[in-house]
């Protein structure tokens, strides 16, 4: 670690945050980065304001690999309104809607097991995603509403966990780029009343359970930023939802120098974790079609070269 400049550190790791209500997750972000005086972080993926839950916060050399996190598998619990129609999707935006609500507990699981398996989701206008290098939710903010295609996303598997008067509890096990307020206004309209996210927490991410998470209010507590750092994991502990292949020294120089190497175990294709006989984890590279793995996101293992 060198010196601090301006008080800050060159900090390396991945920080599991557990997000509190009412905080964005780049406002989170930035208070965690103060408490442990780190110069350059990240987080993998926003939760809105009313969602608490797993953020994963990657710090120096570890923002190289926040697209893998960003790309991971979420789980989550979610309380769905039934009856009301938000502008958001969810509790923070104004109810245009309202409607009776006659509703069993079968009745919705029979909706939920239609929103099971690979399915098309229209991302809601209150959202990160980009129209012509302009935040949806900018837009929507300023009452524009623009067309959205559908996209593919994957639910692996939703459980309804409590049922009672008109909300119902579920807990999902989803692909990266799913929306819940999307699946709760397509419950809503699927079961002709409407509804709304009244509230979210992300209890899991890749292999990263919220269990295992900190928050701000205990990293507060501790004495100062060193104290504060305990708590961060390493890059490739973020990664175990990828392929490791271990490559020999030999392959590793020549891996750190850009070029592509042969390594027993591989797998047919997609991304790898690669580690060093001789350094340890280097980072992250794809299998190409010949079986050879080539580099993409390299780090750490500077006895190999790499770094």
């Amino acid at each position: 670690m060198s010196k601090p400049q301006h008080g800050r550190d060159d900090v390396h790791g991945i920080l599991l945050l557990d997000k509190p209500v009412g905080v964005t997750s780049n406002g989170a972000l930035q208070q965690a980065k103060h408490l442990l005086a780190a110069r350059k972080a990240g987080h993998t993926g926003s939760l809105d304001p009313i969602a608490t839950g797993l953020l994963p916060l990657c710090f120096g050399d570890t923002t190289k690999i926040s697209r893998f996190l960003l790309g991971a598998d979420k789980r989550y619990w979610a309380r769905i309104r039934l009856g009301e129609t938000t502008t958001t999707g969810d509790s923070e935006g104004e109810v245009i809607e309202t409607r009776d609500v006659a509703v069993t507990a079968a009745q919705v699981e029979n909706a939920l097991a239609s929103f099971r398996g690979e399915i098309e989701q229209i991302p809601p206008m209150f959202s990160a995603l980009k129209r012509q290098g302009q935040p949806l939710y900018k837009l929507a903010r300023q009452g524009i509403s623009v067309e959205r295609e559908p996209r593919r996303v994957v639910v692996y598997n939703s459980e309804l966990e409590r049922f009672f008067d008109r909300e119902f509890d579920v807990t999902i096990h989803c692909s990266s780029g799913f929306y819940v307020r999307s699946l709760a206004h397509d419950l809503g309209d699927y079961l002709g009343c409407g509804g709304h996210v009244s509230a979210l927490r992300r209890t899991g991410v890749g292999g990263f359970d919220v269990a295992a998470a900190v928050t701000l209010e205990a990293l507060r507590q501790r004495p100062g930023a060193v104290e504060r750092r305990t708590d961060l994991l390493t890059g490739d502990q973020g990664l175990t939802h990828i392929p490791a292949v271990e490559l020999s020294v030999d392959a590793a120089f020549y891996l750190c120098r850009g070029q592509a190497v042969r390594a027993a175990d591989v797998p047919e294709s997609g991304w790898v974790r690669l580690y060093s006989q001789g350094a340890g984890f280097l980072g992250v590279g794809t299998v190409l079609e010949d079986g050879r793995v080539a580099p993409k996101r390299l780090f750490h293992g500077r006895s190999a070269g790499c770094g």
